[in-house]
């Protein structure tokens, strides 16, 4: 499996057969000119989309003709199971839902957070399931910050974790870098590419956080 971060909470993932599903598609020049990432060139099989906003579900801008996964869904084989939960802690009243998406494939289970915007509850990390590799926000002020963040990680336990959704050059949101979200943890990968290939194999025995360089 390749996982490709293209910026904000999209990546690619490209399975062993093939297959691309790529998360929270965002539009470029978006929100007035505050995404300034660059338009995602990765032709999608698959395209999961958390909630409505358009920095993650500008599924028009994206190259071929992939299935559209909104809620729990299986294609091409893979199973997509979509968990409610909110953009905010007042259960939707300030942004509405979120769904967080996870998924299994080339032995390898993946979990996307979307704009979790609260901690998950028992039942929730429970239908997370054993997370190899956990996608999630930490940026704050629209999603959940650096320090609930790395209290989820604790309790999802995954063995990778990659945040998104955080302070660049190329995005004029008011949430903060990722730093903040790095200084609590003591295993810490700053990788100086965009793309990883993952095995069952190469899983790390601990948690640990890898931070991808956007593509520009």
């Amino acid at each position: 499996m390749k996982i490709k971060w293209n910026g904000h909470a999209s990546f690619t993932i490209t399975t062993s057969a093939g297959v691309k599903i790529i998360t929270d598609p965002y539009e470029p020049g978006g929100f007035g000119g505050g995404i300034k990432y660059e338009p995602i060139p990765d032709q999608a099989d698959i395209a999961l989309v958390s909630h409505e906003h358009a920095d993650h579900n500008y599924v028009q801008g994206l190259k071929g003709k992939p299935v559209v996964v909104r809620d729990s869904k299986e294609v091409k084989g893979i199973k997509f199971e979509a968990i409610p939960s909110f953009h905010d802690t007042s259960k939707g009243a300030e942004r509405g839902r979120n769904n967080l998406f996870c998924f299994d494939a080339d032995g390898i289970r993946v979990a996307h957070l979307g704009d979790l915007g609260h901690i998950l509850d028992d039942v929730q990390i429970k239908k997370l399931g054993k997370v190899d590799v956990l996608l999630i926000p930490v940026g704050g002020f629209f999603t959940i910050d650096a320090k609930q963040s790395a209290e989820l990680v604790r309790k999802i336990n995954p063995r990778i974790v990659i945040p998104m959704h955080f302070k660049t050059d190329k995005v004029d949101f008011p949430i903060q870098p990722v730093d903040g979200f790095l200084n609590l943890f003591t295993k810490v990968k700053k990788l100086d590419k965009s793309e990883v290939e993952i095995s069952k194999a190469s899983l790390p025995a601990s948690t640990e956080v890898w931070v991808l360089q956007f593509v520009s």
